[in-house]
C-alpha cells in the first residue's frame, strides 16, 4: 500500500457514481405506477435543494424517503444497478484506489446499506466509509434514517470531517456545494469541484480546482492514472460548421471541444490554434505552413472532407502533425447527384423547369432524350467511379472508364487506353478525380474538342480541373449540349454573391459544392473522422492517415506507451533503445513505420518509469514530437 502524506474524501453519490442513487431506487419502487415521472422529478428536485443547501439536509432526506415507499429487499437490486454506473473515469482508474486505499475516505449524506459493497470493490473498507444508515420497520420497509448521525443534520459533513481529525492535506473531491463547505469552513485544504456527470454552478464557483474527470484530479496531484494527460486539457477546435454529431462524439470522449460555423482567415487562425492539439476543418480553411508554425500544441488535423489540398501535408508531416481525411463517407452522396445530373440533363429537365418558372409552356420531346442505352464516360474509377458504374449500367447505360492507374473494371464496364479514346465515345463525360495538383485543366478547349458533339459534361470533383473558359465557348459554340458544375477553380469563404462564367446557359446546372452534402453523408464524416481522431489522441494508431507511416495496434493494459516521430534517418531507433536501456526499462513491444522523410515508433514499456526518460527521449537528435500515452 502507498501513502501521500494527503488524505482524498470522496463524495459517492454523482462523483463515485454516476447516479444519485436514492433516483435510481426510486425508479425500482415506484415502477408500474402511474404516477412514477411525477414523483421521480420531485424526488430530484428535493436532491438538488438538500446538495446546493437551499433547504436543510434533513428535510430533504425526510421527503425522499417518504416518497421513495422502499423495502429493505430493494437494496440488493439497488447495489446490483449501481454497479453498473460507476463513473467512466473512476473505473478507468480502480489502480489508484487500489494502490492509495490508506489515504481515501468517503464522506456521503447517501447510506452505507448501498455504498459499502460498491467501494469494498475498490478496496475501500466499510470502517473509511461515513454514511448515513437506514430504519426499518419490522416487515423491512424503510421508514427513516438513524437522526444521531451527523451526516443526517444540515452541513453534517463538517461535523464528520471534524470528527475524523485526519493528518496533513486533506482534498475534497465532490459533485456539490455540501462537499465545498468542508472547505469553507477550514477542515479541508483543498476542494476540487467533480462535473464529469452534473455541473452545479454553485460548486464550481468555490471550487479549489474543476475536474471534468478523475484524471484531472490525479494529473493535478501527480498521482498514477490511467491516461498521461487528461483528456479535457486536450483542446479540439472545429471549423466550418461540421456535423453536431462530430461535437458531440468527441465530447463524449472527455475532450473540450469548441465549434465555430465558418472557416477562419489566415490571421485569425494563427491566433487561435496557438493552444490547439486537434483541428477540423473542410474545405475552405488554408492550413498552411504559417499555420502550422503556429500551432506548437498541434497533434492533428481532421478534414471532414475529402479533398486535403488545402492542407500542406508536407510541412504538416515535418512537424509531426497526422492529417486523416473522410475519403468513403459522402461517395454515395457524389453517385447520386451525378446519377441525378446525368438524367436531367439529357431530358432538358433544368431547361423545362426554368421556362415554367418563367410562365412559359413548352411541351416538347426535342432535345429529351433516355439514357438508356447512351455511352456514360467515367474519368477517374476510384470508389466513386466505381459506384456509379454500377448504377449506370443497371439504368441501360454503357459505361466506359479512364484512370491513370490500372482499376479492375466492374461489370461490363470497358475501360479506355487514352482519355481521347474516351471523349470520343461517350455522349455524357463525369469527372471524378482527386486533388493533384497536375490535375488542374485537365479538362481544356482540346479535351472539350475531342468530345461528341453535343456531349454533356458533370463535374463533381475538383473546380480547377476544368478550365470554365474553355468549358463556356463550348456551350455557346454547341459543341457541349450541356453540362453540370458543383466545384469551381475559385470560391467563396462563406455563403453570398457568386459569379461565374457559365452562369445564364439554360443548360447549365449549377450547384455550390454539394456533392457530398446529404445529411446521410454529414454525419457518416462526422462519425468516421472524429474516430480516427479518437484512435490516433487514445491509442496511436495512424491508420488511413494521410500523410503519415500506418501503425495499428492493439490497446495494451497495465503498460507505458511512448509515442516518438522523427526524421527518417539511420540510427534513431538504436539512440531511442539505447536510452530505454540507460533508464532500465524493459521493452514489452515496439513498433516502427518509416516513410521517405519521418519514422514514426511506438514503444509499450512494463514497468514505472523514471520521468526522466521522457527528457532523454525529447533530446534524442532528429526528434520531430514526442508524447507519453499511459
Amino acid at each position: 500500500m502507498v501513502t501521500t502524506g494527503r488524505k482524498y474524501v470522496f463524495d459517492f453519490d454523482s462523483t463515485l457514481t454516476r447516479v444519485e442513487a436514492l433516483d435510481v431506487l426510486a425508479e425500482m419502487t415506484l415502477e408500474g405506477k402511474s404516477n412514477k415521472e411525477e414523483i421521480i422529478n420531485e424526488i430530484q428536485n428535493i436532491t438538488n435543494l438538500g446538495i446546493d443547501g437551499d433547504i436543510s439536509f434533513t428535510e430533504s432526506l425526510e421527503r425522499r424517503i417518504k416518497l421513495l415507499n422502499a423495502h429493505k429487499d430493494h437494496l440488493d437490486g439497488l447495489v446490483n444497478e449501481l454497479r453498473h454506473k460507476i463513473s467512466k473515469s473512476i473505473a478507468s482508474n480502480k489502480e489508484f484506489f487500489e494502490k492509495y486505499s490508506d489515504d481515501i475516505y468517503v464522506i456521503s449524506c447517501g447510506f452505507k446499506e448501498f455504498i459499502d459493497p460498491i467501494v469494498e470493490e475498490y478496496n475501500i473498507p466499510s470502517e473509511r466509509v461515513y454514511a448515513n444508515t437506514f430504519k426499518f420497520d419490522s416487515d423491512g420497509n424503510i421508514i427513516g434514517f438513524d437522526e444521531h448521525n451527523v451526516l443526517s443534520h444540515h452541513n453534517g459533513k463538517i461535523e464528520c470531517l471534524k470528527q475524523m481529525n485526519l493528518d496533513g492535506e486533506v482534498q475534497v473531491i465532490g459533485d456539490g456545494y455540501s462537499d465545498y463547505v468542508m472547505r469553507e469552513a477550514g477542515i479541508a485544504d483543498k476542494f476540487f469541484a467533480y462535473t464529469e456527470n452534473v455541473h452545479r454552478d454553485k460548486a464550481t464557483d468555490k471550487a479549489d480546482h474543476i475536474a471534468p474527470n478523475l484524471d484531472e484530479f490525479l494529473f493535478v496531484n501527480d498521482l498514477p492514472r490511467n491516461i498521461s494527460y487528461p483528456k479535457n486539457r486536450i483542446k479540439i477546435l472545429l471549423l466550418e460548421n461540421v456535423h453536431p454529431a462530430a461535437f458531440e462524439n468527441l465530447s463524449k470522449d472527455g475532450f473540450s471541444v469548441e465549434l465555430v460555423k465558418h472557416s477562419l482567415p489566415e490571421e485569425e487562425l494563427i491566433e487561435k490554434i496557438k493552444n490547439v492539439h486537434v483541428l477540423g476543418i473542410r474545405s475552405k480553411t488554408q492550413v498552411n505552413q504559417k499555420v502550422l508554425d503556429a500551432a506548437e500544441k498541434l497533434l492533428v488535423v481532421g478534414a471532414f472532407c475529402i479533398g486535403t489540398t488545402q492542407i500542406d501535408l508536407d510541412y504538416a508531416k515535418k512537424k509531426g502533425v497526422v492529417v486523416f481525411n473522410a475519403p468513403y463517407s459522402n461517395t454515395r452522396s457524389v453517385v447520386e447527384l451525378a446519377i441525378g445530373e446525368i438524367i436531367m440533363l439529357m431530358r432538358s429537365v433544368f431547361a423545362r423547369s426554368s421556362e415554367i418558372h418563367n410562365g412559359q409552356w413548352q411541351k416538347t420531346a426535342a432535345g429529351s432524350r433516355e439514357v438508356r442505352g447512351k455511352n456514360l464516360g467515367i474519368v477517374g474509377y476510384g470508389n466513386i467511379g466505381k459506384q456509379l458504374s454500377v448504377l449506370a449500367e443497371a439504368m441501360g447505360m454503357k459505361v466506359y472508364y479512364y484512370d491513370v492507374n490500372d482499376q479492375l473494371a466492374i461489370g461490363n464496364a470497358v475501360r479506355c487506353g487514352t482519355l481521347e479514346d474516351l471523349l470520343n465515345v461517350s455522349d455524357v463525360v463525369t469527372l471524378h478525380v482527386d486533388d493533384n495538383k497536375a490535375n488542374r485543366n485537365f479538362i481544356g478547349a482540346r479535351e472539350i474538342n475531342q468530345m461528341k458533339k453535343g456531349a454533356m459534361l458533370i463535374n463533381l470533383s475538383r473546380g480547377f480541373v476544368v478550365d470554365i473558359d474553355a468549358l463556356a465557348e463550348g456551350l455557346e459554340s454547341g459543341k457541349i449540349g450541356g453540362a453540370a458544375v458543383d466545384v469551381y477553380p475559385e470560391e467563396p469563404r462563406s455563403n453570398g454573391e457568386f459569379k461565374t462564367r457559365l452562369q445564364g446557359f439554360p443548360n447549365v446546372i449549377l450547384t455550390p459544392h454539394v456533392g457530398g452534402s446529404t445529411e446521410e453523408a454529414q454525419r457518416d464524416i462526422a462519425d468516421f473522422v472524429p474516430n480516427k481522431i479518437m484512435d490516433y489522441i487514445n491509442s496511436g494508431n495512424t491508420v488511413d492517415a494521410v500523410n503519415f507511416p500506418n501503425i495499428r495496434l492493439p490497446k495494451q493494459n497495465k503498460v507505458h506507451r511512448f509515442l516518438h516521430i522523427h526524421k527518417n534517418v539511420p540510427g534513431i531507433m538504436a539512440k531511442i533503445n539505447e536510452v530505454l536501456a540507460k533508464y532500465e526499462l524493459n521493452i514489452s513491444s515496439q513498433y516502427l513505420s518509416t516513410d521517405n522523410e519521418v519514422g514514426y515508433v511506438i514503444t509499450d514499456l512494463d514497468k514505472e518509469y523514471n520521468k526522466d526518460v521522457i527528457k532523454a527521449l525529447k533530446k534524442v537528435e532528429n526528434t520531430i514530437k514526442f508524447r507519453v500515452l499511459y
